[in-house]
């Protein structure tokens, strides 16, 4: 079984799919607002899957307030 540089490449594409996967999930979520979701992603970034684990627990931190 021969290593290819065409089966290297699709490794990597498929672990950085795998690696941007979680910040695309938070850009698109509602769960969330703008500064929150820069938080989660810097947290993803430097802390990388345990931060996505941690966003789907406890996401939103802030209560939504109704001013009705």
């Amino acid at each position: 079984m021969a290593i290819t540089i065409t089966s290297i490449f699709v490794f990597l594409a498929i672990v950085g799919v795998l690696y941007i996967l979680p910040i695309i999930l938070i850009l698109l979520s509602k769960k969330t607002i703008a500064t929150e979701k820069l938080g989660w992603i810097l947290a993803i970034w430097f802390v990388s899957w345990f931060a996505w684990i941690f966003y789907l627990i406890f996401a939103p931190i802030q209560k939504e307030s109704n001013n009705s």
